[in-house]
């Protein structure tokens, strides 16, 4: 587990001297005496309370805050025990994200407003890479738009459905904190359970704004994780991301600008054209999020550690591990669905733009390896997955993927390749991974027989479901036939 929120690095520096200061004090230790009435830990802005002054509780707490700093930490207080909301606190979430996004990523590279000649080339990039995937697969263009996003857009854009992943999760996490306190005391607690499940509210928002903030400064597109985090049908690329992944490629920014286009227009064909796709990925998040129980043990010691001037403590509790999985069967069962069902995504853009760019652009190997090497170092979706729920997505699942879907467009080819995404219950399971030509080469089900059945039962006048696969004989027969 990252130590970091949602795997990934804090902002390189804090925005505020008054901040500075307080990461000094903590770094030198602030200890706790006798003086203290209120049984707090050091506290910024005063050396501990062994310092100067110390017999001045509010001395020590607001000494050298100035008045800015100070209004920011009573803002934050305050934002924090007056949320009523739901679980997550997400006005506090956005704010966070985008004051993340204002400060840069960690080389330097501010946050700009996309200019006309990036949308325009966003928007030929993903025109043309729709005409290279028509040769590449059956599912027809899924994007109705192309937009070209600032880190701030994709933070507007995405939350909606950060909400719907991240909600299950902290609902089981703001249940146990009200749980931490003895039973006897609930009942008298009514107010004290409010306070600390508004700093639940509060402690996710934080968590989740800064993590989908640093994301922000890393991600391409809007499919990076495998599921469809922005507005349906709009393929959306974030023209300053491409050019920092495209850096020191030695390869043309138009390539990597249309490999990625590739990418994720082949993402919103899957995620137009398989209508139950989203509700299955995310049904199968919610799932194993039902599944974890949450470390009450750990919970209740930073709950009863809660320094008010030092609120980053209750992230902490994210960060090291208090989601645990259930070790029953039906969470296994549930943690195998969720990965294959987005390695089976992955694996499948991963075959088909390889299939669609191989042909037309000399770095698509070169590309299709960054990109792997990306994921298996961990990348957005693994890192992300990692502390979110507790899930690590493990890339032999997606390399797996990608051999198979290969293998079932040479043995029958895009058709029958992309007729699995009929119906979940088509699709390999985790076993089939793990023996992909046992998969391909397995006997098809023929289901000619009960479609006939079924099309007399209907008076043969309905549509019947494409279930079988397609052979060259009931083409040639045509749809009509009896």
């Amino acid at each position: 587990m990252s130590d970091t929120p949602f795997g990934f690095g804090l902002p390189p520096e804090e925005p505020d001297d008054g901040d500075e200061g307080k990461k000094k004090d903590q770094q030198s230790g602030g200890g706790q005496g006798p003086a203290n009435p209120f049984g707090f830990g050091g506290l910024p802005g005063a050396g501990g309370f062994g310092a100067p002054g110390a017999d001045n509780p509010f001395a020590a707490m607001f000494g050298s805050l100035n008045p800015n700093d100070l209004g920011a930490a009573f803002q934050q207080l305050g934002q924090m025990l007056s949320y009523e909301g739901g679980p997550v606190n997400w006005d506090m979430a956005k704010q966070i994200a985008r004051q993340t996004v204002s400060q840069g990523t960690a080389d330097g590279t501010k946050d700009a407003s996309v200019g006309p000649a990036e949308r325009t080339a966003v928007q030929e990039a993903v025109r043309l890479a729709d005409l290279w995937l028509d040769d590449a697969t059956s599912l027809p263009s899924g994007a109705g738009s192309a937009v070209a996003w600032s880190r701030a857009e994709w933070v507007e854009a995405t939350l909606p459905a950060w909400k719907e992943l991240v909600d299950p999760v902290a609902e089981r996490v703001g249940a146990a904190m009200g749980d931490v306190l003895p039973e006897e005391m609930q009942a008298m607690a009514g107010p004290l359970i409010g306070m600390m499940r508004s700093m639940g509210g509060a402690m996710f928002g934080t968590q989740i704004g800064q993590a989908v903030g640093v994301l922000a400064g890393e991600v391409v597109g809007s499919t990076d994780i495998g599921l469809p985090l922005g507005p349906a049908g709009k393929a959306a690329l974030l023209p300053l991301n491409i050019e920092a992944f495209g850096k020191d490629l030695g390869v043309p920014q138009d390539e990597v600008r249309l490999y990625l286009a590739l990418r994720e227009a082949a993402h919103q064909r899957l995620f137009t054209h398989v209508p139950w796709l989203r509700s299955h990925l995310f049904g199968a998040v919610d799932g194993y999020a039902r599944g974890i129980k949450v470390d009450t043990a750990k919970l209740e010691d930073v709950v009863g550690q809660f320094d008010p001037q030092n609120p980053e403590q209750l992230q902490d509790a994210l960060q090291q591990g208090m989601f645990q999985p259930e070790d029953t069967p039906e969470q296994k069962a549930a943690l195998a669905r969720l990965e294959t069902a987005l390695a089976l995504v992955e694996g499948w853009v991963d075959a088909v733009v390889h299939a669609a760019a191989k042909p037309r652009l000399s770095s698509a190997d070169a590309l299709r390896e960054t990109l792997r090497r990306r994921r298996a170092s961990g990348g957005p979706a693994e890192q992300t997955f990692a502390t979110l729920i507790g899930l690590e997505l493990r890339p032999r699942r997606l390399r797996d993927a990608s051999r198979l879907w290969a293998s079932l467009t040479d043995a029958r080819g895009v058709d029958g390749r992309d007729g699995l995404w009929a119906h979940p219950d088509m699709l390999p399971t985790a076993s089939d991974l793990d023996d992909p030509d046992g998969f391909v080469h397995r006997e098809q089900l023929d289901f000619s027989e009960l479609d006939k059945m079924l099309g007399e039962a209907a008076g043969g006048s309905a549509g019947k479901p494409d279930l079988k696969k397609k052979d060259a004989d009931k083409d040639d027969k045509g749809d009509d036939t009896e």
